[in-house]
């Protein structure tokens, strides 16, 4: 197989979970606004909103990055299309980590012990979560900043020191010491929230061993055997966060090894945009197994509003 071919199948396998994404997000979010119309909020609700916003502006992002036809339909300059593009691409990485990172901590506060020192931020208001939401946000396009410094557009003539990214978009070379404290706080930043959300995994395994624990212990292995909503959320957050990580490294090890060795060609553009976008598509996915229940309490309450009984 030519590299033309693996060329044209990597672009339509991408161009396909794009779309899926897109799809799947839009529905977890009308579904959650519904949620959040019809009932009382929780908090993970607004939580689960936000990431599915952040995931659908992600990917339309990315449908401007890997199109050329897309790419030049918008009547800008390309030095400013570029600028604009990256950075939002970096600063919605940036929140899908913040808030991934929120979502597990809200879980593992949730299935608390109420003898644990987490249970006096199980009553926070969801003004809390808004407040931290906004912060994200601050802190992320200010995080981003950087990247529309070292973007440019694409030039016809070579360029020593210029790292053609796609078609269209380049990244310029830095200062070494530039780039060592970008990658150092870049890293340390995920690193950070990564690790939160592994040490929020590891103590919902262990709240859930222990209640499965107990409830052989109390109950017949019929009884044992249900799994309760809470259980069933922890365990979706769980595949999340792994799901997230796995995602993370990879990417991780894509950008690093191109950036160290300065080498970046179109097919390792669209697999590296193709592994980032892995989270946005499947998450909505797996947040949706969870929610049964919640669509038939939704579907009762639109009924009886309306003078029918499901």
């Amino acid at each position: 197989m030519n590299t033309v071919s693996t060329y044209v199948i990597i672009k339509k396998c991408l161009f396909s979970q794009i779309g899926i994404g897109i799809i799947a997000n839009n529905f977890l979010l009308l579904f959650r606004i519904i949620t959040l119309l019809h009932g009382k909020p929780k908090t993970t609700d607004l939580t689960t909103s936000h990431l599915a916003l952040i995931h659908i502006i992600m990917l339309l992002n990315a449908v401007f990055l890997v199109s050329p036809d897309v790419f030049e339909s918008l009547n800008f300059r390309n030095d400013v299309k570029c600028k604009v593009f990256f950075y939002i691409g970096r600063v919605m990485r940036g929140l899908s980590i913040c808030t991934t990172c929120l979502l597990s901590v809200l879980q593992a506060i949730t299935i608390s012990l109420n003898t644990s020192w987490l249970v006096k931020f199980k009553h926070k208001s969801t003004s809390f979560i808004f407040s931290l939401l906004f912060f994200f946000w601050f802190f992320c396009l200010i995080f981003g900043s950087n990247i529309i410094f070292y973007t440019m557009a694409s030039s016809n003539v070579t360029q020593r020191n210029v790292l053609i990214v796609s078609k269209y978009c380049s990244l310029s070379s830095m200062k070494a010491i530039i780039w060592r404290l970008i990658f150092i706080l870049t890293t340390s930043r995920d690193v950070f929230f990564v690790g939160i959300m592994l040490l929020a995994s590891v103590y919902m395994v262990i709240l859930l061993s222990r209640h499965q624990r107990q409830s052989q212990y109390l109950h017949s292995s019929s009884l044992s055997a249900r799994v309760s909503p809470e259980q069933r959320a922890t365990q979706t957050i769980l595949l999340l966060v792994s799901s997230f990580v796995v995602m993370y490294w990879v990417d991780f090890i894509i950008s690093s090894s191109s950036l160290v060795l300065w080498v970046y060609d179109p097919v390792i553009f669209d697999i590296q945009s193709f592994v980032v976008n892995i989270y946005a598509t499947v998450s909505p996915f797996v947040l949706m197994n969870q929610m049964e229940k919640e669509m038939k309490k939704v579907s009762n309450y639109i009924a009886m509003k309306n003078g029918f009984y499901l």
